[in-house]
């Protein structure tokens, strides 16, 4: 069975079709004073296009997007939104009467690469990103990678549960799906994830899709990701964006979605914004997004100990770029000394032998002021301007920023 390239549907059919991380955090937007008139601009880079051409998807990505503004949130989806605690009901409305617009997107050929932006006030351009993503993996699936077998791709997933099956008891373990933006296709990771669910239950936690969540009964997932960080970045003193980030976050949930990501500053400089026990016991556990993880756990599980807070207390999230056979490495070195847990994303919902795009979409200003990432991998920082990043870098005491364009 191979994926045939008809692309005259919308690849996004509900703006359900998303992460639950990209929703809690434009509600804090939307909540948060200090953003309420802020503009920002996002912008698209793909770190492996090894001789695709991305360019050609040009036409496709357009028609994709207009058909996207076209959806809005039924009545059944924010029932379902509604029916989370920390969900508030004049958020609910706001999402009413959402729609994206391509009023805020810019898109043109660079050379055989693509310059995409999404340009606009923050509230009405913050959600391009996941939908975008899945948009231009699906249409790279299916323009340069035609003849993908899926019996291929059933066959790898087998391999790693059957693998994860044989290791025997595993308490604790628990691993999520957060493999919508680098997905071979939507049909393929609901298979995936219907495939997971029968055979993994009591391993599997659920997903960051809210579509399939709602779908298949899972239990959805995910709090904060770079953009709420690198957001405080434009309105408040850059010293202080962390911190204001971390407050602004407990001032919105009160201790719930309580996952702090630690790598848009890089971990150390985490650790002095976060070693304060006012948010080591707030704040459920941290998440891994860069570097090595196992440095970044000892590092973790030291500064817990030095705020007297017992590690077994708080959950350690691994995110960044995982296998399978990693997951087990991770869990068995940091097994009896905290709680741990997964989210696995292209090696999941792209194993099929088509090599994936290694593309992200990240905020590059707002409040028209640059803003950026750092990340404990230089080659993952992000920023359109070497000076701020050196800058930004200097404030929060990282050496040797890589920018990637």
């Amino acid at each position: 069975m191979t994926l045939k390239p008809v692309i005259s549907h919308g690849l996004i059919d509900s703006l359900m079709d998303t992460d639950l991380y990209k929703l809690t955090m434009l509600q804090a937007f939307y909540h948060a004073p200090e953003f309420r008139s802020v503009a920002a601009e996002w912008k698209f880079a793909c770190r492996n296009r090894n001789g695709y051409n991305l360019a050609e998807l040009i036409p496709d990505i357009l028609d994709q997007l207009h058909q996207l503004c076209s959806l809005s949130f039924s009545n059944a989806e924010l029932d379902y939104l509604a029916g989370f605690p920390f969900f508030k009901p004049d958020f609910i409305e706001f999402l009413r009467i959402f729609r994206l617009d391509m009023r805020f997107v810019s898109l043109q050929a660079a050379g055989e690469d693509i310059d995409l932006r999404f340009c606009g006030p923050l509230i009405h351009v913050t959600l391009f990103e996941i939908y975008t993503l899945a948009i231009i993996s699906e249409l790279h699936a299916l323009r340069h990678c035609a003849n993908v077998d899926l019996d291929e791709g059933r066959s790898r997933l087998d391999e790693k549960l059957t693998f994860l099956k044989g290791q025997g008891d595993l308490p604790g373990f628990s691993f999520a799906d957060f493999g919508t933006r680098r997905r071979l296709s939507k049909a393929w990771q609901k298979e995936v994830l219907k495939i997971v669910k029968k055979e993994v239950p009591a391993l599997f936690s659920g997903t960051s899709n809210l579509q399939f969540a709602r779908e298949l009964g899972l239990m959805p997932i995910g709090t904060m990701a770079h953009e709420w960080f690198q957001g405080w970045q434009a309105i408040t003193r850059l010293s202080d964006a962390q911190k204001a980030a971390l407050e602004g976050w407990v001032r919105e949930y009160r201790g719930r979605l309580g996952i702090a990501l630690t790598d848009c500053y890089s971990m150390d400089s985490f650790m002095r914004d976060f070693s304060d026990p006012y948010f080591g016991k707030l704040y459920d556990g941290l998440r891994h997004d860069s570097g090595s993880p196992f440095d970044w756990g000892e590092k973790a599980l030291a500064m817990y100990s030095d705020m007297g807070i017992d590690p077994l207390t708080k959950t350690l999230v691994f995110s960044d770029r995982l296998t399978f056979a990693g997951m087990i490495e991770i869990y068995r070195y940091f097994y009896r000394r905290t709680r741990v847990s997964f989210g696995i994303g292209t090696n999941l919902t792209n194993d099929v032998g088509c090599p994936p795009l290694d593309m992200v979409i990240k905020l590059v200003t707002a409040n028209g002021r640059p803003v950026a990432k750092i990340s404990d991998e230089p080659a993952k920082s992000m920023c359109e301007d070497p000076q701020y990043l050196s800058y930004l870098a200097a404030v929060y005491g990282v050496a040797d920023p890589t920018v990637t364009q």
